[in-house]
């Protein structure tokens, strides 16, 4: 007949009575790091969109940062854009989608230059030549930035694109959208940001 006793002394029924809550204890921890592990790589994504959903308007992350200006020799940043309303647009011309929103960006684009404000692109794992391409061919005619090594695209968040930020002219971020851009939404949200850079 077996002994009632675990090695160590402790009683089995004991031993029993012990192990299952540990057991669960140690899945809760687990998958608790999981979760944590995860929100923490959407890190910045996750921030921003909460922010701006509960109201608080951050600073555009990596807004310092100088980028080369498509179709010139120089460097420019978003901060450089401080003072006026700016659509921050991530593309890329190879982007369907983005493609699928340039009729909203063009017409936006001509209403806010009557304001002193701006469509501000950003190229997203693009080359110089197609970018330009992309502007010629569709017309558009607003300052795009090469992120050449991804890292204001990571500092916002961006894994995919189009995304589209509108920034009030303190360079905060008021609204984000993570898809393609409609009319309706840029408007309302380019009122919010004149709003509250009154």
């Amino acid at each position: 007949m077996g002994s009632p006793f675990a090695p160590g002394g402790l009683p089995l029924a004991a031993m029993r009575r012990y192990t299952l809550p540990l057991a669960l204890a140690l899945v809760a921890a687990a998958l608790i790091a999981v979760l944590a592990f995860g929100l923490g790589a959407k890190g910045e994504n996750l921030s921003i969109d909460s922010q701006v959903a509960h109201g608080r308007y951050p600073p555009a992350p990596g807004a310092n940062v100088a980028l080369p200006l498509l179709g010139t020799s120089r460097r420019a940043s978003i901060a450089d854009f401080r003072g006026r309303v700016v659509v921050l647009n991530l593309f890329a011309s190879w982007c369907d989608p983005c493609q699928a929103e340039v009729p909203v960006l063009r017409r936006e684009q001509q209403l806010l230059a009557q304001r002193h404000a701006t469509v501000l692109g950003i190229t997203y794992e693009d080359n110089a030549a197609d970018a330009e391409q992309f502007m010629i061919r569709n017309r558009l005619h607003y300052p795009v930035l090469q992120d050449v090594n991804g890292a204001v695209a990571r500092a916002l968040g961006t894994d995919a694109v189009p995304e589209t930020f509108v920034l009030d002219s303190s360079g905060r971020i008021v609204a984000v959208r993570r898809f393609v851009v409609s009319g309706r939404w840029l408007r309302q949200a380019v009122a919010k940001a004149f709003a509250l850079s009154a």
